[in-house]
């Protein structure tokens, strides 16, 4: 095992460095209705910037697992941050709808090659015991980054130009690339020479706790992605507040719940394990079934207060999973494979979760209204319960655990 004080090192710029992933991909969604306004685009135009992101991020996430599991993986961290960032503020200089798509699409090449890679690099750098509160707060930077992404991007957007916004998120994920790229390797990766090919994914898919878990994840990848792109547009439509105000109080509500969500589904994942091996899918289907009620009822009250109240809780369920997970797919591929398992988590996630939900959600939203889809999104949840309960029952089999 590593030294103790070098993990935490590294915990803190990789924490650091996915805030920012999700800073500079949220930011997108707190100017919606000003790029709408600007651009004259309907909701399924701006759905399709969220989609093509996604659409980018799957398909190239593949192609980096396989050289995350060859390569040192501190250098693919620091350059796609760089890279990502670079991106980010080319979508404050385009012209046209066709430009900002391509630079979000950008955005996407630059966050696969980290997110296939960072997630098995951090986790090796700690013992079983304490993985799921590791991967845990490491799932915390998405409802942070998040939250952060819609506070300032309500704000800047507000204030100085939706434009202006993409400019200032954009620098300090350079800056805390060039810093990755002078992490250590972990010694669990450096110690093992052998190398899986490209034919690895193939064997991935043979593994069916491994592939419900990502299921169960795509599931609640989509309800979380049409949230993200569409909440702050239904507060300005529904309670009409202003952008600005609207950005705050849902990343307020998105960063409580999240922090919450996180360290209470990582905490109870690693107390269970003691118990059961299959703490991190009962700590799944329970936090599934749990969101949909509060996300239910957010959408089918008039008052604000009441809907902030509601919305808290379904997102605290809604990341509970996250960290659990996350420690799930470390504890069942092996760590040649890790990178490449990953990577073709993130590719199933995104292509039956959030490159699609924030685009269909948006068709619904133009035909029938935006409560009518976001209720459809939560009432979808239920769905990942029942792959989270199957996903336990094929690990008891397949890995012969209690």
């Amino acid at each position: 095992m590593n030294s103790d004080a070098y993990s935490k090192k590294v915990l803190v710029l990789i924490f650091c460095l996915s805030l920012f992933n999700y800073i500079d991909r949220q930011v997108l969604y707190a100017v919606f209705p000003l790029i709408k306004a600007d651009l004259r685009l309907s909701d399924a135009e701006l759905g399709f910037l969220a989609s093509s992101f996604m659409i980018v991020y799957m398909c190239f996430a593949p192609f980096v697992g396989y050289f995350g599991d060859r390569m040192r993986r501190p250098l693919i961290i620091g350059v796609s941050a760089f890279f990502w960032s670079i991106a980010t503020l080319s979508s404050g200089l385009i012209k046209n709808y066709g430009q900002l798509i391509f630079t979000r699409s950008a955005v996407g090449i630059g966050e696969a090659g980290y997110g296939t890679v960072s997630p098995s690099f951090l986790a090796e750098w700690f013992p079983k015991e304490s993985r799921a509160r590791v991967m845990a707060l490491y799932a915390l930077a998405i409802p942070a980054g998040s939250a952060v992404g819609y506070l300032l991007g309500g704000f800047l957007g507000q204030h100085f130009g939706w434009r202006n916004a993409f400019f200032i998120v954009a620098v300090p994920g350079m800056l805390l690339g060039a810093a990755a790229l002078f992490l250590k390797e972990t010694l669990e990766k450096t110690e093992r020479s052998e190398h899986i090919s490209f034919k690895g994914y193939a064997a991935l898919l043979k593994n069916r706790t491994y592939l419900l878990i990502c299921l169960s994840q795509s599931i609640g990848t989509f309800s979380v992605g049409g949230l993200a792109a569409w909440m702050p547009s239904y507060f300005v439509r529904t309670f009409e507040i202003s952008v600005a105000r609207a950005g705050f109080l849902f990343g307020l509500v998105t960063v409580l719940a999240g922090v919450a969500g996180s360290f209470g589904g990582g905490w109870a994942a690693d107390w269970l394990h003691k118990r059961t091996r299959r703490a991190y899918f009962v700590v799944g289907y329970i936090s599934f079934f749990l969101s949909v009620p509060f996300g239910a009822a957010a959408v089918m009250t008039n008052d604000l207060n009441t809907c902030l109240t509601m919305m808290f809780f379904a997102e605290f369920f809604i990341f509970a999973y996250s960290g659990p997970y996350h420690a799930a797919i470390v504890e069942t591929v092996p760590v040649t494979m890790r990178s490449m398992a990953f990577a073709l988590n993130i590719f199933i996630i995104h292509a039956f979760g959030d490159a699609v939900s924030p685009f269909l959600l948006g068709v619904v939203s133009d035909a029938a209204g935006l409560p009518a889809a976001i209720f459809m999104a939560m009432l979808y949840l239920l769905l990942g319960g029942v792959t989270s309960i199957l996903a336990g029952e094929y690990y008891k089999k397949d890995f012969h655990v209690t």
